[in-house]
């Protein structure tokens, strides 16, 4: 879990540069506009408009003004204090990486309803920033999974996830999405694993109970109807499938989501 989060906002400092040290923070820099040169454990990065960079904690760093010039930039420094269950990779490697991510505007909004919250000092505003902190971190994750991906590769499983939720309440062979793709079951099952970190089985099995959870919330359906509804047609397997998934049953579910 998140420590402490800070979102600091450089915006066209003439001379602005911080000296060499040992960081305490993780951090990520958002680039705006202009470019930033920093040496992080003795390697020269210059961070250009569009691009992410990712410093680890107790990393060497320095920064300046490339040229002289000043830039517009975001820089998030953050803490955990445990570990998240699912925590992408490179939290927990010592090496800095750059990124070119896709949605570019959706990071820079986010990082600035970020700097917004805690500038205003409200009550929850800790609480705000670090939900959008873990957000950002796991789609920056997300992007470079799929950046060592082959193009190929992720179009043959768009094709499948496409066609999963088009198709998760009915019956679904390996064999179908074999088919889709013109390929071996076996491979259809290794590259879906690859990029989505689960089987297909598994991911028909997320889009039911995910479904299910707006059905016990949303509507007066039954359980039992529920289940037949999403293609379970053994109510007992449902609900062994849903605590699963979401930690506790469907009747609790509908307790805890009503109070």
């Amino acid at each position: 879990m998140f420590n402490e989060v800070t979102v600091n906002l450089d915006k066209m400092i003439p001379d602005w540069h911080t000296a060499a040290e040992r960081i305490r923070w993780h951090i990520v820099v958002l680039m705006i506009e202009g470019q930033a040169h920093y040496v992080i454990n003795n390697e020269e990065v210059i961070l250009s408009p569009g691009q992410i960079l990712f410093i680890p904690l107790h990393s060497e760093r320095s920064g300046k003004n490339v040229a002289g010039q000043p830039h517009h930039k975001y820089t998030v420094l953050f803490n955990l204090s445990a570990p998240f269950k699912d925590e992408p990779d490179y939290l927990s490697r010592k090496t800095y990486f750059v990124l070119r991510v896709n949605n570019f505007e959706y990071y820079k909004h986010r990082i600035e309803k970020m700097f917004a919250e805690l500038r205003e000092e409200q009550p929850l505003r800790y609480f705000i920033c670090k939900g959008i902190l873990q957000e950002l971190l796991g789609l920056l994750g997300k992007e470079m999974r799929e950046s060592t991906i082959a193009p190929m590769k992720l179009s043959y499983v768009k094709a499948m996830k496409d066609y999963l939720i088009d198709h998760y309440r009915e019956a679904i062979e390996i064999d179908d999405l074999a088919r889709l793709i013109h390929r071996s079951p076996n491979y259809t099952i290794s590259i879906f694993k690859e990029v989505m970190g689960q089987s297909p089985i598994q991911y028909i099995h997320y889009l039911r109970i995910m479904e299910a959870c707006n059905l016990l919330t949303d509507t007066d359906m039954t359980v039992s109807s529920i289940s037949e509804h999403l293609g379970y047609y053994d109510p007992s397997y449902f609900s062994k499938t849903f605590k699963k998934f979401m930690s506790t049953s469907p009747k609790a579910f509908i307790i805890q989501s009503s109070t």
